[in-house]
């Protein structure tokens, strides 16, 4: 990522979305970049570790890193799932030995459910997660997560759809908060038309965002394309300033 794209993007985004949290870059690396640091701390979830990307800090996870077994899963580094009697723990549980989220409304389902998860192997050792304004020549972002409020959201939601007639270019899949901001876009990423994913409505990763904040992930290809319509889209009108003055005013 050459610097002048990098800045160019952040420049933008403050004319349109103010002091919005700007969104982390994430890429598979050959190699730990030298200033990365591994977080497993908020019960070894990688949505609270994130925490630390989004601050600043550069986060980088490979198969050997201690988090869940779900996040190893989601990021590619197993085909596995790990935990014993899954479909029970995602349903109605196991009286005595298995407790249940009852996220799905019975075992056969949760079975069923996977059957319509594609593979995923990482493509690369390492998973690295970077602020956008962090970003140094040679990174390569593969895809663009945003952790925003309702209003951000809308605007990302709306200048996805811009250039496309056909209007599902946001998706927004059942899945854990880590498979829909690497899983789930990173499919995308491979898609002939790559779709953003709207996220972090799993139950379990709420906590570890604010409770007004969702995940919107974007492939680089189809952030590139939205990234370059921002100066002729509805951010330009009064329609969107309204919005935006609303937003300036929270962040003040």
């Amino acid at each position: 990522m050459d610097k002048g794209s990098r800045n160019s993007f952040v420049s933008r985004w403050r004319k349109y979305f103010g002091d919005a949290e700007l969104p982390l870059a994430v890429f598979y690396s050959d190699s730990k970049p030298a200033d990365a640091k591994e977080d497993t701390g908020a019960d070894r979830c990688i949505i609270g570790a994130l925490s630390s990307a989004r601050k600043g800090e550069t986060l980088c996870f490979d198969a050997s890193s201690e988090i869940c077994s779900g996040a190893k899963r989601y990021l590619g580094f197993t085909s596995e799932v790990a935990m014993p009697d899954f479909e029970h723990f995602l349903s109605y549980g196991i009286p005595g030995k298995v407790n249940g989220e009852r996220y799905k409304k019975s075992p056969e389902i949760v079975r069923e459910s996977m059957e319509y998860s594609p593979s995923f192997k990482a493509p690369r050792p390492y998973v690295v997660f970077k602020r956008w304004d962090k970003l140094a020549l040679g990174d390569e972002p593969e895809l663009v997560v945003f952790f925003a409020g309702l209003d951000v959201v809308a605007g990302l939601f709306t200048l996805a759809n811009f250039d496309e007639a056909e209007p599902n270019a946001v998706v927004c899949p059942f899945g854990s908060g880590c498979s829909s901001i690497v899983f789930h876009p990173y499919h995308e990423l491979l898609s002939d038309r790559p779709r953003c994913v709207m996220g972090m409505f799993d139950i379990s990763a709420r906590l570890y965002v604010g409770e007004n904040t969702l995940s919107f992930a974007i492939p680089i290809t189809k952030f590139e394309r939205m990234a370059d319509n921002m100066d002729e889209s509805f951010l330009t009108t009064n329609t969107w300033n309204g919005v935006y003055e609303r937003m300036r005013n929270k962040q003040g």
